[in-house]
């Protein structure tokens, strides 16, 4: 009875849950858009690359004796542009250091997304030992086979990114959000600024410069020294008025081009905080789902193999539910591998803005 009593206070964390809540789950992350995203190029050539990198991972650790866990590195080959490329130029060029910050944290997102994959993968092959256990006809086989998954498997693949890792990311984006949305702002009331003082600087000059030629024509008249030296401070006044419009140019052209590096910047980084909190309530969610299933498979070891327990164990594995969780793992993959291309298409914004500032500078 006490086994039954147990086994039936045992939910499973996504039935437990609202219907409405779990309506609300599916259409915040299956929409149209991404199922579009999906479809792309660049996406599908960004999950060829990453399984291409699997596979690679797991022939080397075939050939080799190591028992050490397969750690696959995906952000140095899905990354773009490479953190070289990036790390030089920001080295070379006088990139502003609230730029730099974002591409730090696009390659921290990407580095989590890493971490994210390598438990994904984990858990599928711990998956589809635990799916082949259960289809054993005999108990003790079964019964000898998940003593030794639970002795092996004391720590859950997707623990290896925590709740407070990811609060402790969103709590750092956000400042670089808000440092880079009042960085920009500033700017924009500096560029509006330079345009009213551009017009009003601009009357004020031709209105001086004016009265001063009509003083010196007026001194021409009456004197041969002033005809004479009249040419020579026109000109003066007509460069030094050029060299202010220019220098008005210039102050206002960097603004412009900074104000663009920020705002391509600010809205990597609003991106990249809506991707890290989605993928966090997935990973929670997943994260729930196995402690559930870890749980039933120890209490069954722990109460030497019982059949009432066993059939517990089966359904949690059967068919159905099965497909359930492999296809909310199959999910949060696929928002993984969508992060990486987000983080790289903003990456890649961020850096034309530089670019194209160095390309005028040099013409």
């Amino acid at each position: 009875m006490t086994c039954s009593r147990w086994l039936c206070s045992l939910r499973r964390p996504g039935k437990s849950r609202n219907k409405n809540e779990d309506s609300l789950y599916r259409k915040a992350n299956v929409n149209e858009e991404y199922l579009e995203t999906f479809r792309t190029k660049s996406y599908m050539e960004i999950c060829n690359k990453a399984q291409g990198q699997f596979g690679k991972t797991i022939s080397t650790r075939r050939l080799s004796s190591s028992s050490l866990p397969i750690y696959m590195n995906l952000t140095e080959c899905l990354l773009e542009p490479r953190e070289e490329i990036i790390r030089n130029m920001t080295q070379n060029l006088k990139v502003h250091h609230l730029v730099v910050d974002y591409f730090e944290a696009s390659l921290e997102a990407c580095r989590c997304c890493d971490t994210i994959l390598e438990g994904i993968h984990s858990l599928r092959l711990c998956y589809k030992r635990i799916t082949r256990v259960v289809k054993l006809t005999k108990i003790k086989d079964i019964y000898r086979e998940l003593v030794s998954f639970s002795s092996l498997q004391q720590k859950n693949p997707l623990s290896i990114i925590s709740t407070m890792q990811f609060r402790d990311i969103h709590d750092r984006y956000m400042e670089l959000l808000q440092r880079l949305t009042s960085k920009r702002g500033k700017i924009k009331r500096r560029l509006t600024l330079i345009s009213v003082c551009k017009k009003v600087g601009g009357i004020a000059l031709v209105t001086s410069h004016a009265a001063i030629l009509i003083a010196l024509l007026v001194i021409s008249i009456h004197s041969v020294v002033g005809l004479v030296a009249a040419p020579s401070i026109v000109g003066g006044l007509v460069g030094l008025f050029i060299k202010r419009i220019k220098r008005i140019r210039v102050r206002k052209s960097y603004s412009e081009r900074l104000w663009g590096q920020l705002d391509a910047a600010a809205k990597g980084v609003f991106i990249l905080i809506n991707d890290l909190d989605t993928m966090s309530r997935m990973v929670k969610r997943l994260n729930d789902e196995v402690e559930h299933r870890k749980t039933v498979i120890d209490f069954f070891v722990k109460n030497d193999s019982k059949c009432e327990i066993l059939k517990r164990v089966i359904s949690e594995f059967g068919d159905d539910d099965e497909c359930s969780f492999l296809e909310q793992l199959e999910e949060l993959e696929e928002h993984v591998y969508l992060c990486f291309l987000t983080v790289n298409k903003s990456r890649r914004l961020v850096m034309q803005q530089i670019t194209e500032e160095r390309s005028q500078h040099c013409c």
